[in-house]
């Protein structure tokens, strides 16, 4: 989409995979920009400040992009998720909620909420190796809810941003009784904000999204810009200021 090639760049520093701690405050300003560029913020969440730089790779396809666009066949299969703290303030025990939600085309009315098709709750952060810093996201012992449900967008309607988050659950956590057993089927009416303060839930420390579409777009999709690196870079590291007098 029209992230893609800047995502690419970024990916290539090694922002989006196997980040090392010295990028890691450009991996956050990287994706925090995405998601508003891409109007996952406001459209989704109200605002996104994450704690950690998430990898999503899906087999056959390997670590994907902040809003790289996949075929249906290459997301048919859940992906893997892993995590690199920014820092050591970052949460990594206890448990998480792993959600996977479709927000739509950009520009559609998102009242009726969105559609679920993934959340796994008391999900647990594992260390994948001693030589690297990302941590697994297992569900393996989590109460998955809604298994993964592969995006199917209908015709026409556009390239669908679906949304990869993680968020603390903290010891009040109680989702509501519809989605506290598994095996619950897609939601086509989920509102995320409203099942993140019913449920008690932390804000999202983590996420990434990517877009598929079918078919060719009947819609009218407004326009959004790209992420620019040279920014995120003057931002993140600004020039250091020189002073002095003269003699």
């Amino acid at each position: 989409m029209f992230l893609l090639a800047t995502a690419f760049v970024l990916s290539s520093l090694g922002l989006f995979t196997n980040a090392a701690p010295t990028n890691a405050a450009l991996g956050i300003a990287a994706i925090e920009a995405h998601f508003q560029n891409s109007k996952i913020v406001p459209d989704l969440l109200p605002s996104f400040t994450p704690s950690a730089i998430m990898t999503v790779t899906f087999p056959g396809v390997g670590a994907i992009s902040p809003g790289q666009n996949l075929s249906m066949n290459q997301v048919a299969t859940a992906p893997g998720v892993t995590i690199v703290p920014a820092n050591s303030s970052v949460p990594t025990t206890g448990n998480f909620t792993l959600i996977m939600v479709d927000a739509r085309a950009v520009g559609t009315n998102e009242s009726n909420g969105e559609v679920l098709h993934w959340i796994a709750n008391y999900a647990t952060l594992e260390d994948e190796s001693s030589s690297c810093p990302s941590l697994n996201v297992s569900t393996t012992n989590s109460v998955v809810v809604t298994g993964y449900i592969s995006p199917q967008p209908p015709a026409g309607s556009g390239p669908h941003r679906y949304a990869i988050l993680l968020l603390p659950q903290p010891p009040s956590f109680s989702p509501p009784a519809n989605l506290t057993n598994p095996f619950v089927g897609i939601d086509l009416f989920f509102n995320l904000t409203d099942y993140i303060s019913s449920s008690n839930l932390g804000q999202p420390i983590a996420g990434m999204y990517f877009d598929v579409q079918l078919g060719q777009t009947n819609i009218t999709v407004p326009p959004t810009s790209a992420v620019v690196t040279s920014t995120l870079l003057q931002t993140v590291f600004p020039s250091p200021t020189v002073s002095g007098s003269a003699g």
